[in-house]
């Protein structure tokens, strides 16, 4: 194994899952929470349940069985200089909220390289693709200067594909991992900084767990690529299933917004990767539509964003937004995002309205 590495990780529900990976591997990480989560944590570990192949049940992973060393803070508690790399686990909009703002400020001046598991790439990873305006997209983010101080060189995106979620019945320190996809890594500027990407990755690879079965590999793996675009081959996903899950008056599954008509479907998608090649993006770097597709089959629910919106957030992740106003700049359009873009933004008023009523 490489040198024992100190992880910190904004956002312990998905964060968590990462996190398990490198615990396995021999890293130490914190965890930023709440108070109520962060104690919860402290006392009693975090348990991340993984597939395994070939295996009727899953690897149940308890951080207190394991010595490499956990604990979860509140982000008044934490000193980013403290750590060897910052990872960012959290939806977009928590990063502008009270506490988490001054942290993210305090990563940003420390210099510590930062690992975004994001949708939504935050603003100073956006300014590392040639052809993008940053300022042109500014709109998107709910709290845009929360990145300001942020050197672009030290801010590198992972394409968030494995899905995972807490089991409502289960405690807030259990995760449940559905989607046993990579977290697809972009380099960072540096050489230096991308060399420790490759050794927690060959860290990772190297995990062998106890299962009732014997030793087993567990799935989701971090995956390093040299090209920048490799995490944006998930904003064909989420603009052709996640997003199109919103509907004027209902949310549908993601499987439906897909499958129902495939070719509306796999037109949308095209465009996307399209956009992303007009980027600078190779077709190498893409996921072919019948790969996800496929994998749509399964994703019997409607997206966390969609949900999110039904449930009167008055603010989500806005990668239909992002990816409209880039295309934008390309002078590319395409209706059917327009149309998705618009439903967004309804029930976003919506809900903006009946909470200042509220």
């Amino acid at each position: 194994m490489s040198n024992s590495r100190k992880v910190l990780i904004l956002g312990a529900s998905y964060g968590s899952l990462l996190g398990t990976k490198l615990l396995l591997a021999g890293h130490s990480v914190t965890l930023v929470c709440t108070a109520p989560t962060a104690k919860l944590i402290n006392a009693e570990g975090t348990i991340v349940k993984l597939p395994v192949r070939g295996q009727e049940t899953p690897a149940i992973v308890d951080s207190k069985s394991l010595s490499a060393t956990l604990d979860a803070a509140t982000p008044d508690q934490v000193n980013p200089s403290d750590y060897d790399l910052v990872v960012l686990g959290m939806q977009e909009p928590q990063y502008g909220s009270p506490g988490v703002r001054e942290l993210l400020d305090s990563v940003a001046t420390s210099r510590v390289p930062c690992l975004a598991i994001m949708n939504m790439p935050p603003l100073p990873y956006l300014a590392r693709l040639p052809g993008v305006d940053t300022d042109k997209v500014r709109s998107c983010f709910t709290e845009p200067a929360v990145w300001a101080n942020f050197d672009p060189d030290l801010v590198t995106l992972a394409s968030p594909d494995p899905q995972a979620f807490r089991p409502p019945e289960e405690a807030k320190n259990v995760l449940q991992v559905a989607l046993p996809t990579n977290f697809k890594v972009a380099r960072f500027a540096s050489d230096e900084h991308t060399a420790m990407l490759r050794e927690l990755q060959t860290d990772i690879e190297a995990i062998r767990f106890e299962h009732e079965s014997g030793p087993v590999e567990l799935p989701v793996k971090l995956k390093v690529h040299d090209s920048l675009y490799v995490p944006l081959a998930k904003w064909s996903m989420l603009v052709t299933g996640n997003y199109r899950c919103v509907q004027a008056e209902d949310m549908r599954p993601i499987r439906d917004a897909v499958h129902e008509n495939l070719a509306i479907s796999e037109a949308c998608y095209q465009w996307v990767c399209e956009l992303c090649v007009s980027l600078g993006a190779s077709m190498d770097d893409m996921v072919p539509f019948e790969k996800y597709a496929k994998a749509a089959t399964g994703l019997a629910k409607p997206s966390s964003a969609a949900r999110a919106l039904f449930g009167g957030s008055a603010n989500i992740e806005r990668v239909d937004l992002l990816v409209q106003l880039i295309a934008a700049q390309k002078g590319m359009q395409l209706t059917e995002l327009d149309e998705t873009v618009a439903h967004v933004n309804k029930r976003l008023e919506s809900n903006r309205q009946l909470k200042q009523a509220g």
